[in-house]
């Protein structure tokens, strides 16, 4: 792998992990009691949740069968499906724990909610990092190969609400390389038409939430 090349699931990763950060930040900078702040956490958990639970289902049904036929083993997909489980009882546990603060933003609400991040974030990270060590050069070694072309096609069936957020969502805050990377996949006025149009809910709504 040379220099910036990175496939789009490490570019997903990192939006990821970058989020991660983003909400644990937020909630050591919180200020108790603050219902509006707790409204714009909230918004953008509901972002981030939604797009976490997406992508690992979604190698579940697609990228794990498509990867089987270029050689990965079923073993270590099944590992990977192990590692999703983890991560999905964390997510379970930091989705009360938003509900809770948005409800009522006090002290001890403010605390699980960071302590759930803090959970969710080392299970989420590990998995990521697993599955990069795994896979990324698989990604990129057979980036032209029939399965792998067939799986991008199906990933990219999505409907242009869903699609505008993902990739709103996903350049928010986007390194250089990240960037690029994207846009050697997406054709720049497809790019374009999706983030500007589709994406502005996401826009208005959710990367606000960050600029405080």
């Amino acid at each position: 792998m040379t220099g910036t090349r990175m496939s789009m699931n490490t570019v997903i990763h990192g939006a990821f992990r970058r989020d991660l950060d983003r909400f644990i930040g937020a909630l050591d900078a919180f200020p108790v009691g603050d219902r509006r702040r707790a409204d714009e956490l909230g918004r953008a958990w509901e972002n981030f949740d939604d797009q976490l639970t997406y992508h690992h289902e979604g190698e579940h049904e697609t990228a794990w069968p498509a990867l089987q036929q270029v050689g990965v083993s079923a073993e270590l997909l099944a590992v990977m499906d192990a590692e999703h489980e983890t991560m999905a009882q964390a997510l379970a546990v930091t989705r009360s724990a938003m509900a809770d603060l948005v409800a009522n933003p006090g002290r001890e609400q403010v605390d699980a909610a960071r302590a759930a991040f803090v959970e969710l974030r080392t299970a989420t990270v590990a998995h990521l990092d697993h599955e990069e060590a795994e896979l990324e050069q698989v990604y990129l070694d057979h980036e032209e190969d029939p399965a792998i072309v067939e799986m991008g096609k199906k990933f990219a069936k999505v409907s242009p609400s869903r699609g505008g957020r993902f990739f709103a969502w996903l350049l928010d805050g986007a390194t250089p390389e990240q960037e690029a990377a994207v846009r050697g996949t997406v054709p720049g006025p497809v790019l374009t038409i999706m983030t500007a149009v589709f994406g502005r809910g996401y826009r208005k709504n959710v990367a606000p939430v960050w600029g405080r």
